[in-house]
């Protein structure tokens, strides 16, 4: 793994990117503080200069990748969709262009333990990634009787559970590694069932 090195006046991206490189290759706990900033080409006192420990480094992972993955919900769920299912579905699909594009903060946001409110900061931004789920939730429920339309919270928590089960036992292996399916498929269809049982689309849809 090559040295990242830092410029005057960038220490804090140096060590973010050096941190980053570390959560995928290792995982969230399988680094240290000196490893990063050794990485960083700088000396293992220089990281404290930004954050006081390991923890805080990943939750400032976590608020980054949080203010990214709302930034691509909200580019999935955009007006211009045919239909609040094409937008829905959109959104799930967004899952897993995240995780693939930017692994280091999958794991800092989903897989180290922080928790979204431990900081003001990430908290904010974990909400927004929350807010554009819970949004495409009630505007695809309002397409069902109203006795018969799931809580919106619930609604959205299964999608996210059924998106991030498909990228930890799938998504991170090699194709074809894990079954004949591809992640996106797995996705795809694992959603139209799920809707299909709350009766937003006909059987044969």
């Amino acid at each position: 793994m090559a040295k990242r090195g830092y410029h005057h006046g960038n220490l804090k991206e140096a060590l973010i990117e050096a941190a980053l490189s570390l959560i995928a290759e290792k995982g969230p706990h399988g680094f240290t503080m000196a490893e990063a900033a050794k990485l960083a080409d700088v000396s293992a006192a220089a990281p404290y200069r930004h954050f006081s420990g390991r923890e805080e480094l990943i939750a400032e992972l976590a608020r980054q990748g949080f203010e990214l993955f709302a930034d691509l919900l909200e580019y999935a769920y955009r007006d211009g969709q045919p239909s609040p299912l094409a937008a829905f579905e959109a959104v799930g699909r967004a899952y897993l262009a995240f995780a693939r594009k930017h692994p280091g903060h999958y794991v800092a946001m989903f897989e180290s333990g922080i928790l979204p409110n431990s900081e003001r900061g990430l908290a904010a931004a974990a909400g927004r990634a929350n807010q554009v789920l819970l949004r495409a939730a009630h505007d695809l429920s309002q397409r069902l009787p109203a006795h018969r339309r799931p809580p919106t919270d619930m609604f959205a928590a299964h999608i996210s559970a059924l998106s991030h089960g498909i990228i930890e036992l799938y998504a991170r292996s090699a194709p074809g590694a894990r079954g004949p399916f591809t992640p996106d498929d797995l996705l795809e269809s694992g959603i139209g069932i799920y809707l299909r049982g709350l009766g937003f689309l006909e059987p044969d849809t």
